[in-house]
């Protein structure tokens, strides 16, 4: 049985805030595109998103919360995220509201977008 909506959001930013990728990469599409929001572009595929997320975390320490969710007319989801990004020193970075919108497909996530 597939996790309603809110659940599989849950997951997935529960997942990356614990930094367990294996648990993250079961909420996600094998083809999924995945924003690289520090550095620009996209990755895409799951092996790609785990490269990226094991460098980045060598980099900085993001935290997630999502405070809502609400689907678009599109049929895309829009979530308003809490992010907390700290170097690894601890100095805050970003603190502040983003939107992140996802494409699903197949009850997965398939593509991230980040909106200002």
């Amino acid at each position: 049985m597939q996790p309603s909506i809110p659940e599989l959001f849950k997951k997935a930013y529960a997942a990356f805030n614990n930094r367990d990728i294996a648990a993250a990469l079961e909420t996600m599409h094998l083809d999924i595109e995945w924003p690289k929001a520090f550095e620009g572009g996209y990755v895409s595929g799951q092996d790609a998103i785990q490269e990226y997320w094991t460098r980045q975390w060598t980099e900085i320490n993001p935290q997630v919360e999502p405070m809502s969710i609400a689907e678009r007319p599109d049929g895309r989801f829009a979530l308003t995220v809490h992010q907390l990004v700290k170097d690894l020193s601890g100095q805050v970075l970003f603190d502040g509201l983003v939107n992140h919108v996802y494409t699903l497909e197949d009850g997965l996530l398939r593509r991230m977008d980040i909106e200002a």
